[in-house]
C-alpha cells in the first residue's frame, strides 16, 4: 500500500482525539473500519504508531515522527489546493521569467524590479559566457529572455529567429589601478596603453576583432591577453599586473579607477532578446521597460559618467518611442 494524504489525516485525527473510537466518529467511519485502516498504515510504515489501552491512544516514537511530517504536509497541500482553485477561478497564470545573462551589469537590478511587481513572479537566472549559447536556450524554450552585449556594430546571434532590442549603448572604458601613471587623467589614449598587459573574462566581448582593429587604428598590436574569471581580472588589475576593458557601469571597486578612452574607439551595446512566438513575447515590452529602468538605476553610482551622457546623448539608454523602440533588431 502506498501512503496517501488521507492516511495522514487518519493518524492526525487519532492523535488529536486520543482515541480510535472518537477519531472514527470525527471522520464519519465505523470504528472497525478505522482500526483496519490504521493497521494497514502501520504495516506500510513498519511499526505501531500508537500505544492503545483503556486510557486511549498515545503516539509512539514512530507515531510522533509521522505526526510531525503530517502537520507540515497537510496544511501545505491545503494551501496548494486553495491557491490552485483561486487561480483557476480567476484565469490568472503566475508570471514566469527565465533570464540568461552574459556578464550583464543590470541583471540583478532587473530581477529586483520584476520581483517587486505584483503579483509575485517566478524568476530564475542562468549564467553563460556565450551569447550564442543563451540565444540557443531562448530559441529552444529553455529560457525566456537573454541579456547580452555586443561590441560596436556587431549583430547579436542571427540564425535563430530571435527578436533583439537595444537597452543601452555605452563607450567601453579602461580599468586601471589607482597607482597607474595614467590614473589621474580624465581620458586615456589607447596608444598610451600600447605596452600594457591586458586581462579579460572569457566569452563574448570587445577583446577580439573590435579591440584588435581599434589598436591597429592607433598604430600598434596589443600584447597577448590573459583570460580568467571576473574576480581574478579585478585582482590582477589591483596587483598592477594587467589592465582591463570594462563597461561604463562597472561597479566601483576600492583601489581601482575607470577612465574614458579618448575618442571612444569601442562601444558596448546591451541587448535584450526573446523569441517572438514564445509565451514570453507578450511580456517583452514590460521586461524591456524594466531593463531600461534597471540601467538608469545603475547610473546612480557613476555621477561622472552620467554627466558625460548628458553631453553625449547618442549614448545611454535607448528610449521607447510612439513608433516602437530605438535600436530594434529582429534576427
Amino acid at each position: 500500500m502506498n501512503l496517501e494524504l488521507r492516511h495522514l489525516r487518519v493518524v492526525c485525527a487519532i492523535a488529536e482525539t486520543g482515541s480510535v473510537t472518537k477519531a472514527a466518529s470525527t471522520l464519519g467511519l465505523a470504528q472497525p473500519a478505522l482500526t483496519a485502516q490504521l493497521q494497514r498504515i502501520e504495516r506500510t510504515l513498519g511499526g505501531p504508531l500508537f500505544e492503545r489501552d483503556r486510557r486511549g491512544a498515545r503516539p509512539t516514537a514512530l507515531g510522533e515522527l509521522v505526526l510531525a511530517r503530517a502537520r507540515v504536509l497537510l496544511p501545505a497541500m491545503k494551501g496548494l489546493q486553495d491557491e490552485a482553485a483561486r487561480l483557476a477561478g480567476s484565469g490568472d497564470v503566475p508570471r514566469r521569467y527565465r533570464f540568461g545573462g552574459v556578464n550583464s551589469p543590470i541583471l540583478g537590478r532587473l530581477v529586483h524590479r520584476l520581483a517587486a511587481e505584483p503579483p509575485p513572479a517566478q524568476i530564475t537566472t542562468h549564467a553563460s559566457w556565450s551569447a550564442d549559447e543563451l540565444a540557443q536556450l531562448v530559441a529552444g524554450g529553455r529560457l525566456d529572455f537573454a541579456l547580452i552585449g555586443v561590441c560596436g556594430d556587431a549583430a547579436p546571434p542571427a540564425e535563430l529567429g530571435l527578436s533583439w532590442r537595444e537597452v543601452a549603448v555605452d563607450p567601453v572604458l579602461v580599468l586601471l589601478p589607482e597607482q597607474h601613471p595614467l590614473a589621474g587623467h580624465a581620458e586615456v589614449s589607447l596608444v598610451d596603453l600600447s605596452h600594457e598587459q591586458w586581462v579579460a573574462a572569457p566569452g563574448d566581448g570587445c577583446f577580439g576583432d573590435c579591440f584588435a582593429a581599434a589598436c591597429a587604428r592607433a598604430g600598434f598590436t596589443p600584447r597577448k591577453v590573459y583570460e580568467t574569471d571576473v574576480r581574478c581580472c579585478i585582482d590582477m588589475v589591483d596587483s598592477g599586473e594587467a589592465i582591463a576593458l570594462c563597461q561604463a557601469t562597472f561597479r566601483p571597486v576600492a583601489g581601482l579607477v575607470t577612465r574614458m578612452l579618448t575618442g571612444t574607439p569601442l562601444r558596448w551595446r546591451l541587448m535584450l532578446g526573446w523569441h517572438p512566438d514564445s509565451p514570453a513575447a507578450r511580456d517583452a515590452e514590460l521586461v524591456l521597460e524594466f531593463a531600461l529602468a534597471a540601467y538608469t538605476d545603475s547610473l546612480a553610482a557613476h555621477p561622472e559618467y552620467l554627466a558625460w551622457l548628458l553631453r553625449n546623448p547618442s549614448y545611454g539608454a535607448r528610449r521607447l518611442t510612439a513608433a516602437g523602440a530605438d535600436g530594434v533588431r529582429t534576427a
